[in-house]
């Protein structure tokens, strides 16, 4: 079997569970399969780092020691604001000579500084999104999924996003058995695709202020398979269709459809992760009426059938 050699690379300012989240997942995989990784971690001197909750870490080596690995891991943290220039330096120079590069949160301002995101498309935590395209014009900024691949480069969103991305590699190296075992030893109930977004329905979309609005939005997320026209969420909040309109955008940012796309997006794929229900009765809880509806709504935004969703996000029994 092939070694993989994972090099996490330490800094003072960094987020620990940018380090520990996808060393967890390498580590537990290569328990179960025997001399698949071989983890390190390496700072710019060899010297302990001071993480931004306060623990200390210590690495393995120091940077320049460091043979060229698999999988080069670039975590995030307050550190990555105002980066060692001899660490941008360290990642334009032996960077490129790693076969996977990964970064995970704020990772993706170091990978950028470095120009190793250059032409590519890549993501960072949802509130770095905009300072992230502002500062770097040459990268593709998406900002909402939870982990993009572009060829030999992925980014991945805020903290437990790369674990998400860790499980991935896991299963493009050893296979999905292996990535799900992975998942259920380290209590990853949901193993989600890159492709789903940072938000959920409920976080995507600001909290009204006004009750009326705050009681549609509850009623929204329970009654999925309700009737949520305009007009119908208008009369329960006891609105003029369009003032209720009109207002629950100005609270919520999003409009009513939106939101209840939203909401029946995550319903049912949480119902295809966690039940055994058959497809149409899916989509007929959560408000599409028909599985073709369902599947629609489900190539638009994920990119894959609920079948396919279901095979590969729903751990085996």
């Amino acid at each position: 079997m092939e070694q993989r050699d994972v090099l996490a690379v330490l800094f003072d300012g960094v987020q620990s569970l940018d380090v520990t989240g996808p060393v967890e997942v390498f580590n537990t995989a290569g328990r179960g399969a025997p001399g698949a990784y071989r983890i390190r971690t390496a700072s710019l001197d060899g010297a302990p780092v001071r993480t931004t909750s306060g623990l200390t870490l210590v690495p393995d080596t120091a940077l320049d020691a460091a043979d060229p690995p698999h999988t080069l891991l670039v975590p995030g943290g307050e550190g990555t604001q105002a980066p060692d220039p001899r660490l941008i330096d360290w990642l334009r120079a032996h960077a490129p000579r790693a076969r996977r590069k990964v970064s995970v949160c704020s990772g993706s301002f170091l990978m950028a500084e470095a120009g190793l995101l250059d032409g590519r498309r890549a993501t960072t935590h949802w509130l770095l999104c905009a300072q992230l395209a502002e500062r770097y014009p040459a990268v593709s900024v998406a900002p909402e999924p939870i982990y993009v691949r572009d060829g030999d480069v992925a980014t991945s969103a805020g903290v437990t996003a790369g674990i998400d991305l860790a499980l991935a590699l896991v299963e493009e190296d050893l296979g999905r058995d292996l990535a799900l075992a992975v998942a259920r030893q380290l209590v990853v109930f949901l193993r989600r695709p890159g492709n789903q977004t940072q938000f959920s329905a409920q976080l995507a979309a600001q909290t009204a202020e006004r009750r009326p609005l705050r009681d549609v939005q509850q009623w929204i997320t329970e009654n999925p398979a309700a009737d949520l026209t305009v007009e119908a969420l208008a009369a329960r909040a006891r609105l003029s269709s369009r003032h209720f309109a009109r207002a629950f955008r100005a609270e919520t940012g999003m409009t009513p459809g939106r939101y209840v796309e939203r909401v029946r997006l995550e319903a049912a794929r949480r119902r295809l992760e966690d039940t055994v229900d058959g497809i149409e009765q899916i989509a007929r809880r959560c408000g599409y009426g028909t599985p073709e509806a369902m599947r629609r709504a489900f190539v638009r935004v994920l990119g894959t059938s609920p079948a396919e969703y279901r095979r590969r996000f729903r751990p085996a029994p």
